[in-house]
């Protein structure tokens, strides 16, 4: 189960939103999906998201991608996270672009989320097995998101190196 209060803990009456004090521990391979709008909400999914602390998810999105546009312009946008060990969540906060590039991938560029809010989105009547999946046809997208994950878990730790996940 997810960090935090158990699922009886979570049952709330329908005019009673559960949230999180602090983002709990997802698996590595998670697809994520960002909202942003403009002023109309657009969803697109995030590969493979970075708890980097409590309240802090670092993500790569590609220098091109409208996304980054409208959170460049609206840095407010809500992360749903679906991932195996029953985590189901939308964090909601302030994106920063952190850089204009990444080391090894120049046409990608890192964002920070600072999260405000963290609404839990577990049941009583089910649990998250398992996250979207997917199946990898090209090799080397794969090498270089991991490349990716791993230079911003780096940058996570250097911002706090007390970070777990």
């Amino acid at each position: 189960m997810a960090a935090g209060a158990s699922l009886t803990e979570h049952d709330h009456s329908a005019d009673e939103h559960p949230e999180l004090d602090a983002l709990p521990v997802w698996p590595t391979e998670t697809i994520a999906v960002l909202v942003t709008t403009d002023p109309a909400p657009h969803a697109i999914p995030v590969s493979w998201p970075v708890r980097a602390g409590d309240r802090r998810i670092l993500i790569s999105l590609k220098f091109d991608r409208g996304s980054l546009a409208r959170l460049r312009e609206r840095p407010q946008v809500a992360l749903l996270i679906l991932g195996g060990g029953d985590v189901a969540l939308c964090a909601r906060g302030t994106a920063t672009v952190l850089a204009d590039g990444m080391p090894g991938a120049s046409d990608y560029v890192p964002v920070q989320i600072d999260v405000d809010t963290i609404d839990d989105h577990r049941q009583s009547a089910f649990t998250v097995a398992q996250g979207i999946q997917r199946t990898v046809l090209d090799e080397a997208e794969l090498d270089a998101l991991r490349g990716r994950v791993a230079t911003l878990r780096e940058w996570a730790e250097q911002q706090n190196p007390n970070t777990e996940g």
